[in-house]
């Protein structure tokens, strides 16, 4: 099936044309800046600018950091907070002129490499997560989803986790790779603390280049990088599309 997959992020815009069966791209990804401030009605439009002319007759699937339910954006972590309690789904059908479903981000991209990366085929309990502007997670039991667990947002050193240990820290403070995946490592034992997964898959923007920090990482359970890398998020987010539509569902 052929959807348009959109990846919204705190820092770019994302987007293509997917085949959901290969989970994989059929067109160039294309990509904007995320608008500042980054408001609902900004946001949607940029969205709507950057996919005007592709697969007109898709449906879609937008990717979004937020807790996202039935529809309705109800955090808004790295974006503006006018998107708490916005019906961003209604707002992305009418500017995209097709059927829209959403979800949260991270959970779109732990949906493509549970499918066909580096999650594929395993039936214990994974965890996805995405290092980028924050540390989005998804958590999958059995293969299956459980939805919104926003665990960048766990209390690390007194703060939000991904403030002190996502790549955007690293940027911010100046710090060395070394030093940055030792903040990693910390943050994945809190993690592990907690749920004590069978296997971790890190993503994000830092996953193209894993030779710079993967050797100074170490976890109890095994991690694998991303294997979609940055096309995660635009893959699953039409997948998320295509699986709704077959179970007759209204993200």
């Amino acid at each position: 099936m052929e959807v348009l997959g959109i990846d919204v992020g705190g820092s770019g815009i994302k987007a293509a044309v997917v085949d959901t069966d290969l989970g994989r791209p059929l067109t160039q990804r294309v990509r904007v800046r995320t608008p500042h401030p980054s408001t609902p009605e900004a946001v949607v439009e940029a969205a709507a600018e950057l996919v005007t002319p592709m697969a007109p007759d898709a449906p879609a699937g937008v990717g979004f950091p937020a807790v996202v339910m039935h529809g309705v954006t109800l955090t808004a972590a790295n974006v503006h907070k006018a998107w708490i309690g916005t019906p961003a789904r209604d707002l992305f059908e009418r500017a995209l002129g097709r059927q829209v479903f959403m979800a949260n981000d991270a959970d779109c991209a732990g949906l493509a490499e549970m499918r066909h990366g580096a999650g594929r085929g395993h039936e214990g309990t994974v965890l996805v997560l995405t290092l980028g502007t924050g540390i989005g997670s998804a958590l999958f039991v059995g293969g299956r989803l459980v939805p919104n667990t926003e665990l960048g947002h766990l209390e690390l050193r007194g703060k939000d986790a991904e403030s002190f240990a996502a790549p955007s820290a690293r940027d911010r403070e100046d710090l060395s790779w070394k030093r940055w995946a030792k903040r990693l490592t910390e943050y994945l034992a809190r993690v592990d603390a907690l749920l004590w997964p069978d296997l971790v898959i890190l993503g994000g923007g830092v996953s193209q280049r894993p030779e710079r920090w993967l050797d100074t990482i170490s976890s109890r359970p095994e991690i694998r990088v991303a294997a979609l890398g940055n096309d995660a998020g635009v893959v699953g987010a039409a997948m998320l599309t295509a699986e709704a539509l077959a179970a007759g569902a209204r993200s």
